[in-house]
Order: C-alpha cells, then sequence, then structure tokens
C-alpha cells in the first residue's frame, strides 16, 4: 500500500469513527429526552401528593377541635368523611405514581442495556487495537520511521504515526465514556426502584389508615345511636335536608326540561357491579339514626371505592355533600326522570357534565349518616321517589338483607 493511501485509509477510519460518535450521542440525547418526561409527569404526581398531605394535616386539627363536643357528633362525621376522601386520593395518587414509576424503569433498564452493549462493543474495539500493537511490536513504529527513503518520506511517516496515537487515545477515551454511562445508568436505575418502593410504602400505610379512618366513622354513628336525643335531632336534620333537596330538584329539573338537549334511553342500567339489594324501596326499621323509615331508594352492595356508573344518559344538575347523603350525586335524564347515588367515598362529575348510560360517576364509600359502604340509588320521576327496582328483571338483582 502506498503512503498515500495508509495516510486515507488512517483517515477515512477516523471519519467513520467521529461519525459513530455522534451517532451513539445523538442516540443518548434521544433516550435521556424521553425519560425526562415520564420523570416531569412523576414530579408532577409528587407535588399534588403534597398538597393532599397538607389537606389532611388541616383536616385532622378540625377532628381534633370536634373530639370532645359530643353534641357536634354529625359535624364531626363530615370531616370524617373529608378525611376518608382525602386518603382515597392519596391512595390513587400514589397508585398512579407507582405505574409511572413502572414505565420509568423500564426506560431505564432499556437505557443500561443500551449502554451495556455500547461498551462491551467499545471494549472490544479496545481489544483488537491492543492486540493489533502487540504482535506489531513497539519497534513498528521505528521500522516505520527509518524506513523511509528521504526527508519527505519521514515526515509523512511522522505525520501517519501522530494519526495512529491520536486514534488509539480516542479508543480508549470512548471505552471510559462508555464505562462511565452504563455506571451511570445502573445508579438511576436503582435510584428509581428504591424510589417506587417506597411508594408501595406509602400507599400500603394509607390504605391502612384508611381502614382505621372507617372504623372511626362506624363508630361514630354507633356512638349516635347510643344516644336518643341526638338521634332525634339527626333524624329530624335528616328529613329537613331532604326536603329541601326534593324542591331543588324539582326546581332544578324544570329548568334543565325547558332547555334540555341531552335525553336518556329510557331504559335504566344496574349502576354497581354488585348485583345485591341490601335494603330495599319502602317502609323499613334499621335502627340507624337519621336512616328514613320510609327509604326512598334501595342500597345496593358496594364496597369503599366501587365504581358507581351513570343508570342513563343525562346531565348532572347536583354534585354535592349533604349530612345524609354524604357525597351524592343527581343525574337528569330527560322526560321527567331523574336518579340520584348517594354515600360515595369520591364524586366524578360536576354540575352541567353531561354523561352516558354507563359513564363512571363516582365512587362508593360510606360518607353521610350510615353504618357501612353501600350506595344508595334513588330514581325520581316527575318530582316523586319512586322504586328503582320496577325497571330491572327480578334475574337482575338479588334481595339480602
Amino acid at each position: 500500500m502506498s503512503n498515500k493511501s495508509q495516510k486515507f485509509f488512517i483517515r477515512l477510519m477516523c471519519v467513520v469513527l467521529a461519525v459513530l460518535m455522534a451517532a451513539s450521542v445523538l442516540v443518548s440525547i434521544l433516550a435521556s429526552t424521553a425519560g425526562a418526561v415520564t420523570k416531569e409527569e412523576i414530579e408532577s404526581l409528587q407535588e399534588e401528593l403534597a398538597g393532599l398531605r397538607q389537606q389532611q394535616k388541616e383536616v385532622l386539627s378540625q377532628i381534633n377541635s370536634l373530639e370532645y363536643q359530643q353534641s357536634q357528633i354529625v359535624a364531626q362525621k363530615k370531616i370524617l368523611d373529608q378525611r376518608i376522601e382525602l386518603t382515597i386520593s392519596v391512595i390513587e395518587n400514589l397508585s398512579a405514581q407507582i405505574e409511572q414509576y413502572g414505565v420509568y424503569i423500564q426506560e431505564k433498564q432499556e437505557e443500561v442495556e443500551q449502554r451495556q452493549a455500547e461498551e462491551d462493543a467499545q471494549w472490544e474495539l479496545y481489544k483488537t487495537r491492543i492486540r493489533a500493537m502487540e504482535e506489531n511490536g513497539t519497534v513498528s513504529y521505528y521500522a516505520i520511521i527509518f524506513g523511509a527513503r528521504d526527508f519527505a518520506d519521514m515526515l509523512s511517516r511522522i505525520d501517519m504515526i501522530s494519526s495512529i496515537m491520536d486514534h488509539d487515545e480516542t479508543i480508549y477515551e470512548q471505552l471510559v465514556s462508555a464505562r462511565k454511562a452504563t455506571e451511570n445508568a445502573k445508579a438511576t436505575l436503582e435510584s428509581v426502584k428504591a424510589d417506587m418502593e417506597s411508594k408501595r410504602e406509602e400507599q400500603k400505610q394509607a390504605q391502612a389508615d384508611l381502614e382505621v379512618e372507617q372504623q372511626e366513622a362506624t363508630d361514630l354513628i354507633i356512638q349516635l345511636q347510643n344516644n336518643i336525643d341526638e338521634y332525634q335531632k339527626v333524624y329530624d336534620e335528616k328529613r329537613a335536608d331532604e326536603d329541601k333537596l326534593k324542591d331543588e330538584i324539582i326546581q332544578m329539573q324544570r329548568e334543565y326540561e325547558a332547555s334540555q338537549r341531552v335525553k336518556g334511553t329510557g331504559r335504566f342500567l344496574w349502576p354497581v357491579d354488585s348485583n345485591v339489594v341490601t335494603s330495599g324501596w319502602g317502609g323499613r326499621n334499621t335502627g340507624i339514626p337519621g336512616a328514613s323509615t320510609n327509604h326512598g331508594g334501595v342500597d345496593l352492595k358496594a364496597l369503599t371505592g366501587a365504581n358507581i356508573y351513570a343508570t342513563d344518559t343525562g346531565t348532572v344538575i347536583k354534585s354535592a355533600y349533604s349530612s345524609s347523603y354524604g357525597n351524592f350525586i343527581v343525574i337528569d335524564h330527560g322526560n321527567g326522570y331523574c336518579s340520584l347515588y348517594g354515600h360515595m367515598s369520591k364524586r366524578l362529575k360536576s354540575v352541567g357534565d353531561v354523561v352516558s348510560r354507563g359513564d363512571l360517576i363516582g365512587l362508593s364509600g360510606a360518607t353521610g349518616i350510615v353504618n357501612g359502604p353501600h350506595l344508595h340509588f334513588e330514581i325520581w320521576e316527575n318530582g316523586n321517589r319512586i322504586n328503582p327496582l320496577q325497571f330491572f328483571d327480578s334475574s337482575t338483582y338479588v334481595v339480602r338483607s
């Protein structure tokens, strides 16, 4: 091979290596950018969690101020309901973070594998070069110089040696860089895994807190049952609350009917996944203070956090909290019909929202005057409560006390 050919070949190899290095850097940038988006989402959820934690502290302070005021049982129950709702939100937030961490860990795992592959390839290249140097021996450099035909040829050969030495140093630097990149990627992966495990522990503790809070709320109702005077007070307040709500619903129905654009199908859907009716429509005696003796709806079995679905298409005309219904939603379906869903742990729809038959509108709970989680379900026709079960085939549900 002529001197010109050797020199051209060496410079060509340098250019190829430079292109490969640039491509490697570009891939690294793209990989780090993809991970950054997910990391930002996680940080956003962490900020939201901090806000929920602060709200929990404020609610706990309110509970402590009411603990020794027996006449404030209903108010205390309301605040307990708020605390339970916040705890459920914390659990949901942590679940979302854990899910995001799972995606992020997968990305980082792929990055570690990529970095390791790059390091292995660079190591093989470095070993190949070292092996070639050992086989040729250092004398090859002197042979190149002293084999020059003249001074101009020697200068050309020195330039070629310089290029070879630069190339060797570049390979070594690339190997060191690849190894550091692998180590950094592995460290980040382990850190993210530790963060996710921490969130799992937080979620576990939040779930335990929720169980304690729900028991406190139940115990409060039992305490209320044992106080006859308080029983009568709550019962009167509940009746007044229901009468006021009835007037509101009738008024809102009139307003919506006048400009109703969304009308239901007229075929009602069972609003929960469970088919068990724990309390039917009409006369009853539950022994629960404030619970109606003439049940205006039906109670359906549903554990805390169970999905609640819109029984038909319509518009949300009420989404609020009351001492009797707890968190509840009312949907106007047009044609004089509306439906009510009570004791939710969380409301997922607001006034004015248009919902379709079967849409998720909330989560079941035990807010309001109730001694356990379930869904209180009502259907109204022209301002009057009617038995919801008349719209369903008897094979749809099972009545259990």
